[in-house]
């Protein structure tokens, strides 16, 4: 998928969430990465912005984490 990307340390900034935050949705695929450059975690910035917002919205509807993940990931 061709776009632009976005660093873990920019989606803090752009999204105003916690990085453990960000860490955490990582970990338990919510967040898929492109790639590691050294230290730092690659993203597509689209997909970012479209499952935080998606997040969001589940969330605020009472979806757990674990259901928001199988509608976003199909786990």
């Amino acid at each position: 998928m061709k776009g632009k990307t976005i660093s873990a340390q920019d989606i803090v900034k752009k999204f105003n969430i916690p990085y453990h935050t960000v860490n955490y949705y990582t970990a338990i695929g919510l967040l898929p990465l492109l790639r590691k450059e050294g230290n730092q975690r690659v993203y597509n910035s689209q997909t970012v912005k479209y499952r935080l917002n998606r997040i969001s919205t589940l969330s605020k509807n009472g979806y757990p984490l674990n259901l928001i993940r199988k509608k976003l990931v199909g786990i």
